[in-house]
């Protein structure tokens, strides 16, 4: 136990770092591209928590990143790499959709539990087939995660601008949800929902399934170490099935979390690069699930920073890029040599 308190320690801390350091070369960067670097500055650092409203739309991006990393962090640990999340994010928000717009005789509550068990099938579905198609096939479950994704995201593209469209808007989206079928929001008007506390009850209750149980055990050590797993009894391709079905999960689950709270529509595009942005966030916190609050928190003020001093300040759009390029890169270079101890 003293081992993982370790490596949870050392996730936070190793996080903090990359983080911060990216933070110093935005810095930097600011003050050498931006006609008025105080007030970049400022709208960087402070926009996001300048007010309730930008205050819950951080929050609430925190909680879709939560989600979203731990599904990449579950597949990283079970000895697999899930690279479909994208994808499942988007067929898992449309499932949900399709269930929030239909059966109207039933309650706002059982509607929305049933669109969250929609969404989880879904992307479990999908996770799952690569985990299976790895196991069986040995077929390489990036390519294939990837492949399902790219494949269903121009059929849910048709469905929301065909058949699911709002003809009496402009927009390339649903038709709003019913109020009784969006999960109650925290800090109107902005976006935050009670998706952000499901968001923290999913990490510690994977923190505890993975860290405080022998089923979690076999789980990591199949993951960080099939040679000896194999000779305990516990072959690692058993697990990863079960390792990519967790993860689809998990990011279809966040689908259900943007469609059903965040935005109370389905458009086209939705995911907006969540899975990919989900992927950083877990490499950041080394793919530790308590490692991905401060993770998830940092990544989250990055964004909405970059977005305030581009709006705000007139910061170039290619440095707002940039800017959270940074972050990435520094995470990638101090941790994918270290990707194996992690997992």
């Amino acid at each position: 136990m003293k081992g993982v308190g370790k490596a949870q320690r050392s996730g936070m801390w190793g996080a903090l770092f990359s983080l911060g350091s990216g933070m110093l070369l935005i810095c930097l960067l600011i003050l050498f591209t931006s006609d008025n670097p105080a007030d970049t500055l400022r709208s960087f650092f402070l926009g996001p928590w300048s007010s309730p409203w930008f205050i819950g739309n951080t929050l609430d991006m925190v909680a879709l990143l939560l989600v979203s990393a731990l599904g990449v962090a579950v597949a990283f640990r079970g000895g697999t790499f899930n690279l479909g999340g994208e994808g499942q994010i988007y067929i898992g928000g449309l499932g949900a959709t399709v269930v929030l717009l239909s059966f109207p005789s039933l309650s706002g509550t059982v509607a929305l539990l049933l669109a969250a068990l929609v969404s989880l099938v879904l992307g479990a579905f999908m996770g799952g087939l690569s985990g299976l198609l790895k196991r069986f096939a040995r077929a390489d479950e990036l390519i294939t995660s990837f492949l399902f994704s790219a494949a269903l995201t121009p059929v849910a593209d048709y469905l929301i601008a065909g058949p699911l469209r709002d003809k009496s808007g402009s927009l390339l989206a649903s038709p709003r949800f019913a109020t009784t079928r969006i999960l109650p929001h925290l800090l109107p008007p902005s976006s935050l929902s009670v998706s952000l506390l499901w968001a923290i009850a999913l990490v510690f209750l994977v923190f505890i399934l993975m860290n405080r149980t022998e089923s979690g055990y076999r789980f990591r050590v199949a993951g960080a170490s099939p040679e000896f797993a194999r000779f305990g009894g516990f072959p690692a391709p058993a697990y990863w099935g079960y390792a990519m079905t967790a993860s689809g999960a998990l990011h279809g689950l966040a689908g259900f979390f943007a469609v059903a709270g965040t935005y109370g529509l389905c458009h086209q595009g939705f995911s907006g690069g969540l899975g990919w942005s989900g992927i950083a966030v877990a490499l950041i916190g080394r793919n530790e699930p308590l490692a991905l609050f401060p993770a998830a928190l940092m990544f989250a003020w990055l964004k909405a920073g970059s977005d305030g001093a581009l709006l705000a300040s007139g910061l170039q759009f290619e440095t707002s890029a940039f800017v959270q390029a940074i972050i990435l890169l520094l995470v990638t270079v101090r941790f994918v040599p270290r990707l194996g101890r992690s997992l």
